[in-house]
């Protein structure tokens, strides 16, 4: 027992912080959708799970992208062309959140979102990823923003994946992804402590924040030093598993 917190209480929290930021602070999405699931599989309520991720995520995606920009993964013009339209798209989607339900979507998102998994792990399989320079930037990234706060999540399964798929570099997207992160979760992070206050700010919330936080410097590292090619296959993978379980979810 340290300063009242019981730490036998709060390290499975911790762990799930970690393993979710090392994901995807290497490749570029995912911390909402694992912390979410493994939060639910311990026994949170869906509803303060989502709550604490949210407000989490403003404190590791600064970590993380400082870290980021420390190993130099930062592609400094596509930053610019994705925040502005990205926190215009989240202020949009936290409007639509409160006035209209937006799960009816979700299947369809997340089956799009498989296929373009699929599409990644094939161009991974098929060879040499040639680099090429991304032409749909500010659309994405209005979309993105606009589905992380409509769809509780997806900054980065859509604006990573999909800047892939146009050929940006895998390293460059991760970091230029995960930074410009910060800004779309400070927000709707913003609005959504205006609202709540600090309720969501419990537990299993500092927990996930202590594992995030200490996770947060590896993943520019891993994305730094990982092959391209392997990269993406990994980013397929991810997304394929996480995009099918979200469907099976929901249809269930």
């Amino acid at each position: 027992m340290i300063f009242g917190i019981d730490l036998t209480a709060i390290l499975p929290f911790i762990a799930v912080g970690f393993a979710a930021q090392m994901v995807d602070g290497a490749l570029g999405m995912a911390f909402g959708v694992i912390n979410n699931t493994l939060l639910v599989a311990l026994g949170v309520p869906p509803a303060a799970a989502s709550a604490s991720v949210h407000a989490v995520e403003t404190f590791t995606t600064a970590a993380s992208g400082a870290s980021h920009i420390y190993h130099r993964n930062v592609d400094w013009r596509l930053f610019r062309r994705l925040v502005i339209p990205g926190m215009i798209g989240g202020a949009l989607g936290a409007y639509v959140l409160s006035n209209v339900k937006a799960e009816d979507a979700k299947p369809f998102v997340m089956a799009y979102l498989a296929g373009i998994g699929l599409y990644l792990l094939y161009r991974a399989w098929r060879g040499r990823v040639e680099p090429r320079t991304p032409k749909i930037i500010e659309p994405l990234g209005l979309a993105g923003g606009f589905l992380d706060a409509a769809g509780g999540g997806g900054w980065g399964p859509v604006v990573t994946s999909n800047l892939l798929v146009q050929g940006a570099s895998p390293r460059s997207t991760i970091g230029t992804v995960n930074t410009s992160e910060f800004f779309l979760t400070a927000t709707v992070s913003a609005t959504f402590i205006a609202t709540m206050g600090w309720a969501a700010f419990t537990l299993h919330t500092l927990g996930i924040l202590i594992g995030g936080l200490i996770a947060a410097p590896f993943g520019g590292l891993l994305a730094k030093r990982v092959p391209a090619r392997t990269l993406m296959a990994m980013v397929g993978v991810l997304l394929t598993l996480t995009s099918a379980y979200t469907i099976y979810a929901a249809l269930r």
